[in-house]
């Protein structure tokens, strides 16, 4: 899936020295995910990757400077659109229902948003659980996570 594939290009590149499209191509085969060299250069235009410095005369990929969670707004607006089927809430915890498989990739964007109220996710295969912070209220962020989606 387009999301999922996209979401480990952004933390290969963040946490690994990728200098080349070849080099993306095997390091997400190793996790096996199998892409042509055209789908990962499309995915390096969406995600706007950019070539910098990586401090031994070669350039790596790495996030466009700037701010971060930009990018994973835009990522996790496109998850809700293309996976999210419904959100509810709980006490201190948010449900948010995802088509099968997608739960690990809407968790992961939720994650990556870095939101002050959300202590952390779990996700299951279709369901993710997102643990609200004591002193905040549930209510507000969920009504923030579907702003955030759009929905």
């Amino acid at each position: 899936m387009k999301a999922k594939r996209q979401m480990r290009v952004v933390e290969l590149v963040s946490q690994n020295v990728i200098t080349s499209q070849e080099g993306l191509c095997e390091a997400l085969a190793k996790e096996g995910i199998k892409v042509t060299q055209a789908t990962v250069s499309r995915d390096i235009k969406e995600l706007n990757l950019v070539r910098v410095p990586s401090g031994d005369g070669r350039y790596k990929y790495a996030l466009m400077p700037g701010d971060p969670s930009l990018v994973y707004r835009e990522r996790f607006r496109r998850l809700f659109t293309d996976c999210c089927l419904d959100m509810n809430r709980s006490a201190n915890i948010i449900l948010v229902k995802t088509i099968d498989s997608t739960a690990s990739a809407v968790g992961e964007a939720i994650d990556a948003l870095k939101l002050p109220g959300i202590l952390g996710t779990v996700a299951g295969d279709n369901a993710v659980l997102v643990v609200v912070k004591e002193g905040n209220s549930s209510q507000e962020m969920l009504e923030s996570l579907r702003k955030i989606a759009g929905l």
